[in-house]
Order: C-alpha cells, then structure tokens, then sequence
C-alpha cells in the first residue's frame, strides 16, 4: 500500500544512484563500484527498466555536469559512464541468468 509520502522504486533507486555517483567521482573507489553492481541487481529484481536505469543516471550525470568546472567535465563524464557500465553488467547477468533457468 502506497500513502501520502510513500517513495517509489524509481524515488529509491534515484536516491541510491545518486549515493553511489557522488561516492564513486572523487576516487573510484571498490566499494561505491560494489554497491553499482548491486543497485543493478536490485533494479532488475525490482522490475526496474533498463530504461528507467540509464535515464536515471543520465539525469544525475548532468546534474552533477551542471556543477562541474569545465575543465573536469570529461573526467566526470568518463566516469560516470563507467560507473552505468557497472551498473548495467550486473542488472545484464542477473538478466541471462533468469533466461537461463
């Protein structure tokens, strides 16, 4: 049941995303890169889109682009897009896996 306040999946995957690019930008650390892995595990285990997934990171890249100098936007960029392609390995494998069973 959903109420006055209630969040969404999408309302919890915005946050965590968010959570995860912020932690992952200043030094790519293994941890932030873990919790990707999972937040793609968890996306598709909650019926998320892979749509819904690259939008949402779209998103939160150019907003954090937004507040970027210019001269590290590409380093941000590259970044982040690493980071969507740890995202979406994971949510890809538990993909096949479920094909596979």
């Amino acid at each position: 049941m959903t109420g006055p306040g209630a969040r969404s999946p999408l309302d919890d995957l915005t946050q965590d995303q968010r959570a995860i690019l912020l932690r992952f930008l200043p030094r790519r650390d293994e941890a932030a890169r873990e919790a990707a892995y999972e937040l793609g595990r968890q996306s598709f285990a909650a019926g998320i889109s892979l749509l819904d997934v690259c939008r949402i990171h779209h998103e939160l890249t150019l907003e954090v682009l937004g507040e970027t100098a210019a001269d590290e936007q590409l380093d941000v960029a590259t970044k982040a897009g690493e980071l969507l392609l740890d995202v979406l390995a994971a949510y890809d494998m538990t993909h096949r896996s479920v094909l596979d069973a």
